[in-house]
C-alpha cells in the first residue's frame, strides 16, 4: 500500500474535492482520480461517493474506515521521520557501552564527559564488566562499544586506544625488587596475584606464563588494582599489571619494574561488531576517542 496515494485520498477529503488536493500535490486530475480508484481496487471497495460534477466527493462507510487509518499511518510516518531527524543531529537517543575497570577511569571517564558535554540529550548507559563479558555482551546485542585487549577475531573491529608495556609490582622485601628489569621466567617461583578470569588479561599473562616455561601460581583474583596492590604489600606476591595504571597507584611496600616482554603488552582497544550498523550516538563516541587518542601519546 502506497502511504502517497494515502495522502491524496486525506488530501481530496480535507479540499473537497479533486481539483484543489490535484492543486496540492501537484497532479492533473485524471491522474490522481487513477490513482484513488487504484487504491480502491487494492482495498476491494468503493472509498468515494464522487457525486455530480463540481460537487464534493463524500467518503463511503468503507471510506471512512481508511481515511481514519490513513491519518494515523500519515501521522506516525511524520513522527518517525521527526524522530530520526532527532538522532541524526542527536537531540535524543541512547547509547549503550561496556567498560572493562582496568585503565577506564584514565582513558575513558575524559571521552565520557566530552561526549556528554556536546550531546547532552543522549542517555549514556554504562556496562562495568571484564573484557570477556563484554565482548560477550557485544555479540548479543546488548551494547554496541566495548574495552578490551583485543585480539584477532572476525566478529570486530576495534580501534587502539592504549598499547602500555607491563609492569611487575613487588613487595619491597623480594629478591627481585632491586632488579632494574625482570623477565617473565624470573617470576617462575613467585605466586602472582591475577585479575579475574573475566579479564581478558588474565588468560594473557597465563598463557605468556606457559609460553616461558612455567604455569603461574595464582594466590587469588582480584578486580580492582588497588587491592592487587595491596595484597602485594602485604607479601602475598607479585603482580602485572599495564604501567598506565601501575604508576598511578602509589603503594608503600610495593617496586614496580618493567617486564621485558615485547609479546606481554596491554593493548586496550574500543571495538564494535562488524557486521552491526553503529547508531550516530555510537559513532559520535567512536570520533571523540579517536580525537582524545590524537592528543595523547602512546606509551612505549
Amino acid at each position: 500500500m502506497d502511504l502517497r496515494v494515502m495522502r491524496y485520498l486525506v488530501d481530496i477529503v480535507d479540499h473537497g474535492g479533486f481539483g484543489k488536493a490535484a492543486e496540492k500535490v501537484h497532479l492533473t486530475q485524471p491522474a490522481l482520480s487513477k490513482a484513488i480508484r487504484g487504491l480502491e481496487d487494492e482495498l476491494d471497495v468503493q472509498l468515494l461517493e464522487r457525486g455530480r460534477r463540481g460537487g464534493s466527493p463524500r467518503l463511503t462507510a468503507a471510506g471512512e474506515v481508511v481515511y481514519r487509518h490513513a491519518l494515523e499511518l500519515l501521522s506516525g510516518r511524520k513522527r518517525m521521520l521527526e524522530e530520526l531527524d532527532a538522532m541524526k543531529n542527536l537531540q535524543s537517543g541512547d547509547l549503550y557501552m561496556g567498560l572493562a575497570p582496568l585503565g577506564s577511569a584514565d582513558l575513558f571517564a575524559p571521552a565520557i564527559a566530552r561526549f556528554r558535554s556536546r550531546y547532552p540529550h543522549i542517555r549514556i548507559h554504562l556496562l562495568e564488566r571484564g573484557g570477556t563479558e563484554l565482548e560477550q555482551a557485544l555479540r548479543n546485542g546488548e551494547i554496541e562499544l566495548a574495552t578490551t585487549i583485543v585480539r584477532a577475531d572476525k566478529d570486530f573491529d576495534w580501534l587502539l586506544v592504549r598499547d602500555d608495556p607491563m609492569m611487575v609490582a613487588l613487595p619491597s622485601s623480594h629478591p627481585l625488587a632491586a632488579e632494574p628489569g625482570i623477565r617473565l621466567p624470573q617470576l617462575a617461583q613467585t605466586p602472582l596475584v591475577t585479575f579475574e578470569t573475566t579479564f581478558v588479561l588474565n588468560s594473557m599473562i597465563q598463557e605468556a606464563c606457559l609460553a616461558s616455561g612455567f604455569e603461574a601460581q595464582e594466590v587469588t583474583h582480584v578486580t580492582q588494582a588497588d587491592f592487587g596492590l595491596a595484597l602485594v604489600a602485604a607479601g602475598s606476591g607479585a603482580m602485572l599489571l599495564p604501567k598506565l595504571v601501575a604508576e598511578r597507584l602509589h603503594v608503600r611496600g610495593v617496586e614496580l619494574r618493567p617486564l621485558q616482554s615485547s609479546s606481554l603488552r596491554w593493548q586496550l582497544s574500543l571495538i564494535w561488531r562488524r557486521e552491526a550498523p553503529l547508531s550516530f550516538a555510537a559513532q559520535a563516541m567512536v570520533s571523540i576517542i579517536r580525537e582524545l587518542r590524537q592528543v595523547e601519546p602512546t606509551a612505549g
